[in-house]
């Protein structure tokens, strides 16, 4: 059989320029000895998992860390797939958390283009070397032809795939071939294996250590019918031409290792370094399950930015799931970067990261404790131009009187700060009692109608915006006194049932009247933030209601 002839009628590309020109054109990295070509290799489906941060996030350590690079490649074979915009939201979504690409899809870049289906050339120069060399052949079965044989393995138990004998059109003769394509009939290219199931060896993973790995015997397909490659195909050569040296990607990867292993081989390339992480699980009661797309809206990035959530807080959270290590490391060095921390691929989990949300947002609400009321202002407003709605927009517009009520809500300048934000959405309808346009409160009180419309009608003719604190607290004590609450809380221990209550609930009925929440900062000052004209209002406002 003339497999030169063969391979020129099976894939007419007249880009194809010698093996020899690919080698050249993508050259060795010029690299210190050590340093790590990684990647992220998406497809463009326009959802960005939080499983791609989670990658994005080691591979950017481990090559910034070694002094390599690390590169964006779009896998965008299945058109089907593919989202306009799809890239920007990959962009968008890393930046947002702190991880930028060197170079890569829409970046610079010497080793592009970054698009699989632009790079289709190269593929098709080294699918017409294998068929040359005769470790790759055409085939013309159909999905119904797929299918029998399909059927056939599941009714004998036998290995599912095209292989041996099932590989019908492994060993076509010369004539059926050209049969077959004056016939009209579409044809994929398929790897012709060398592998047998029955040998094994031990293979070397970067996260996971050694582990047992069986050749592959499968005929997999390389390049489809409209010649554009398989993930298989592509991500070999891409790997090889853009130079990369570390691979970390799912464990769903690990039942195709032997495929891979087997096409560098045949393609007379060096195998990079393969690191298999586990996939983020969660809680579903007493079950652990990967956390899903479907089912779990903190499966997305987007949920975490439509939240509100610090970048920091994020990646914090994130650094803890990927390196057993960084939470120690955190505890010893309380006020360094996280970006000082040593990330190792060697202490990556070897079973699956369980994501907790109650963890994340315990970080979310240190890592807010360290903003000032300024930066607090700025994240929030942006979070508000971008997801809120027109009324908490308009939080934000009156920058002084915002950052007055952040610093109070987040214990600025206090002893201790307070620890009651954990995200924008959160913390913008925890400080919404602030704001006339959002003051929508139930009342709900402990006491009888009449005891606390006394009280709130007795303490409104004595307020006094002029007042300081401890003038303001001794007019609440007097009110107190005067409806029969005492003042003295050992006396009120010691006896609750000779006293209608404490200065504590008359405290209480107050601020429920000031705000409609029975709990909140500090009262005084609400109502000092607030100011005199709007505390008599809501005062007067909390009086008509009963």
């Amino acid at each position: 059989m003339d497999l030169n002839k063969l391979a020129e009628v099976l894939i007419p590309d007249e880009n194809v320029k010698p093996l020899s020109y690919y080698e050249e054109r993508y050259p060795e990295r010029t690299l210190e000895k050590g340093a790590e070509v990684t990647r992220l290799a998406p497809s463009p489906t326009g959802f960005m998992h939080i499983g791609n941060l989670y990658v994005a996030l080691a591979n950017e350590r481990i090559a910034h860390q070694s002094g390599g690079a690390f590169y964006l490649r779009i896998e965008d074979t299945d058109e089907k797939r593919k989202v306009e915009g799809a890239v920007e939201v990959i962009h968008s979504s890393l930046k947002y958390f702190g991880v930028e690409f060197d170079e890569g899809a829409d970046l610079c870049g010497e080793y592009g283009p970054y698009y699989q289906r632009q790079r289709a050339e190269v593929y098709h120069a080294y699918a017409k070397e294998l068929i040359r060399k005769g470790l790759a052949y055409p085939c013309f079965c159909g999905e119904e032809d797929l299918e029998k044989i399909r059927q056939h393995q599941t009714e004998n138990k036998l290995l599912p795939g095209y292989y041996g004998e099932f590989a019908r059109c492994r060993n076509l003769s010369e004539e059926e071939i050209y049969e077959n394509l004056k016939a009209g009939k579409p044809y994929v290219i398929r790897l012709r294996s060398q592998g047998d199931v029955e040998k094994k060896h031990t293979f070397r993973d970067a996260i996971k250590g050694e582990i047992t790995v069986t050749e592959n015997n499968q005929d997999v397909v390389i390049l489809k019918s409209d010649g554009i490659p398989t993930y298989h195909f592509a991500h070999a050569i891409d790997d090889h031409f853009m130079r990369t040296t570390l691979v970390i990607r799912g464990e769903e990867w690990l039942s195709s290792l032997p495929i891979h292993i087997e096409l560098f081989g045949v393609l007379g390339f060096k195998l990079p370094r393969y690191g298999h992480n586990c996939s983020i699980q969660k809680m579903d009661g007493e079950v652990r399950r990967k956390l899903s797309k479907r089912k779990d809206p903190e499966a997305s990035l987007t949920f975490y930015r439509e939240q509100g959530y610090h970048k920091k807080a994020v990646k914090t959270y994130m650094l803890t799931l990927l390196n057993s290590n960084f939470e120690e490391w955190q505890m010893k060095n309380p006020t360094a970067a996280i970006e000082d921390f040593k990330y190792s691929i060697g202490k990556m989990g070897k079973s699956g990261a369980l994501f907790d949300i109650v963890k994340l947002n315990d970080i979310s609400k240190s890592v807010f404790a360290t903003l000032s009321e300024r930066e607090a202002y700025e994240f929030l407003k942006a979070w508000a131009e971008e997801y809120g709605n027109e009324t908490q927009k308009g939080y934000y517009k009156d920058e002084e009187y915002a950052c007055k009520v952040l610093a109070l809500c987040m214990g600025v300048g206090g002893k201790k700060r307070r620890k009651d934000f954990y995200c924008a959405a959160q913390a913008t309808e925890f400080i919404s009692y602030f704001f006339d346009e959002s003051f929508a409160p139930t009342y709900e009180y402990r006491f009888d109608r009449a005891t606390v419309k006394s009280i709130l009608q007795a303490f409104k003719q004595q307020y006094s915006y002029a007042d300081d604190m401890q003038t303001w607290f001794e007019k609440v004590k007097a009110v107190a006194t005067a409806h029969g609450f005492t003042t003295d809380m050992k006396a009120y221990k010691a006896d609750p049932t000779a006293y209608a209550g404490s200065v504590a609930d008359v405290a209480e009925i107050l601020r429920i009247a000031t705000t409609g929440l029975a709990n909140t900062p500090d009262l005084w000052t609400i109502m000092q933030i607030l100011g005199e004209e709007r505390t008599l209002a809501r005062l007067e406002k909390a009086i008509d209601s009963l």
